[in-house]
């Protein structure tokens, strides 16, 4: 049982983290040439790829890009629904 709290912990931690890495790559973008840094170059390897998912089905309302948005929500519907199927698997035991 502790294996199963561990594996959805970690999941649910992972959420969390790769949120605030998008959450910072969007704030670069308000900065001029902050994404072509080392670490804006980082983010946009990890974030882009997801970002991307979303952006074939959003197109950007004039300059604004709605898709980051939509990814966190994304990632918060996963996460919510991480911790709904632990306590669901929990409650059997």
């Amino acid at each position: 049982m502790s294996v199963v709290i561990f594996i959805f912990s970690f999941l649910h931690n992972a959420f969390w983290l790769y949120t605030f890495a998008l959450l910072a790559y969007i704030l670069m973008s308000w900065f001029p040439n902050a994404r072509e840094t080392a670490f804006g170059q980082i983010l946009g390897q990890i974030c882009e790829p997801y970002l991307a998912i979303f952006r074939s089905f959003i197109p950007p309302l004039g300059m604004i890009d709605l898709s980051p948005l939509v990814g966190i929500l994304a990632l918060r519907l996963a996460s919510n629904g991480l911790i709904a199927l632990q306590n669901m698997i929990l409650s059997l035991f």
